[in-house]
C-alpha cells in the first residue's frame, strides 16, 4: 500500500495565505513531512507550523496505509486510526475515540501538483469546523543522493549556488508575504474603524442639534423617550442622573475634522 502513497512521500512547505481555517490560529508558516520508515510497512508523519503570533507547534505519529485501524500513539487525540490510500492522488486518515471518528483528514494531490489537506472534526464543545490547508512541494537541492537508491550526485559550486538562492528566496518570499498580510490586516482595521465612524455619524446628523458643533469638542449622544436621539453638551454625570431626562445616554462623542463623528471610550 505504500506504492499507492508515493506521490505524497516528500516534503511539503504552507502556502499560508492559501489556507481557511474555521478553527485554531492561522499560521504564517509551516513544513509537513511524509516518509516511508525503513521496512517500508508505515508512513511517518512530522508536522511543524508557527502563528501569526510566532507561536511553534509540531507533531509526529507513524500510520500503516492499508485500510485497517491501529492503536493511534497520542491518546489525547485519538485512541485509533485508519490510513488508505483510495488511490494515487488520495489519502485518507481518520481518527476514532471509542469507535466514534474524532478527526477525518483527506490528503489529495491537486492537478497542478500541490497537496490539498482537508480536516474535519469538532471543537471542545462539539461545533464541527472545517480547516483547508495548502502546501507544495519541496524539491531537494542536496549535493548528494537523498536516498540509497537515488543517483549518485556529486557536490558541484552550481549546486551550491542554487542550494543558497532557494534558501534566500524562500526566506526573501516568505518575509513579504508577512508584511503583505500585515498591511491587509491593518487595512481591513481601518476600513471597520471608518464604517463605525460613518453608522454613528449618521446615526447624530438624525438627531436633534441645538447648537453649531465645534470640531474636536466633545458631546454626549442619548436617546429620547420616543426613540429619536438628541445630542447635547451636557453630561450624564452634570445631570445627576445617569441618563438625565432622556431614555438613555449612548454614547460620549467626538466631531472629526472630517465631519465624521467618533466614538470617546
Amino acid at each position: 500500500m505504500i506504492i499507492q502513497a508515493y506521490n505524497f512521500i516528500a516534503s511539503w512547505q504552507l502556502f499560508p495565505e492559501k489556507g481557511e481555517y474555521e478553527h485554531g490560529n492561522r499560521p504564517k508558516s509551516g513544513y509537513y513531512k511524509i516518509q516511508a520508515s525503513e521496512d517500508k510497512k508505515k508512513l511517518n508523519i512530522h508536522n511543524t507550523w508557527v502563528t501569526l503570533e510566532n507561536d511553534a507547534f509540531s507533531s509526529e505519529f507513524s500510520v500503516i496505509p492499508d485500510g485497517e485501524i491501529y492503536p493511534f500513539t497520542d491518546s489525547d487525540l485519538a485512541g485509533s486510526v485508519k490510513a488508505t490510500p483510495t488511490d494515487s492522488n488520495n489519502l485518507h486518515f481518520l481518527f476514532y475515540k471509542q469507535d466514534n471518528i474524532v478527526l477525518d483528514v483527506l490528503h489529495t494531490i491537486t492537478p497542478n501538483g500541490y497537496l490539498k489537506i482537508i480536516q474535519k472534526g469538532l471543537t471542545k464543545d462539539n461545533t464541527p469546523f472545517t480547516n483547508i490547508e495548502i502546501f507544495h512541494k519541496q524539491y531537494s537541492v542536496l549535493p548528494y543522493a537523498a536516498s540509497v537508491s537515488g543517483a549518485v550526485i556529486r557536490p558541484t559550486e552550481e549546486g551550491m549556488v542554487k542550494h543558497k538562492a532557494l534558501t534566500a528566496m524562500e526566506e526573501q518570499t516568505n518575509m513579504q508575504m508577512d508584511q503583505i498580510r500585515r498591511q491587509i490586516e491593518l487595512l481591513a482595521l481601518q476600513a471597520r474603524e471608518i464604517i463605525s465612524r460613518k453608522e454613528l455619524s449618521m446615526l447624530i446628523y438624525n438627531a436633534k442639534l441645538s447648537f453649531s458643533p465645534v470640531i474636536g469638542q466633545v458631546y454626549y449622544l442619548y436617546e429620547k423617550q420616543n426613540g429619536d436621539h438628541h445630542v447635547s453638551m451636557i453630561s450624564p454625570k452634570e445631570w445627576g442622573t445617569p441618563n438625565g431626562p432622556f431614555k438613555s445616554f449612548i454614547a460620549k462623542v467626538k466631531l472629526l475634522a472630517d465631519h465624521t463623528w467618533l466614538e470617546v471610550k
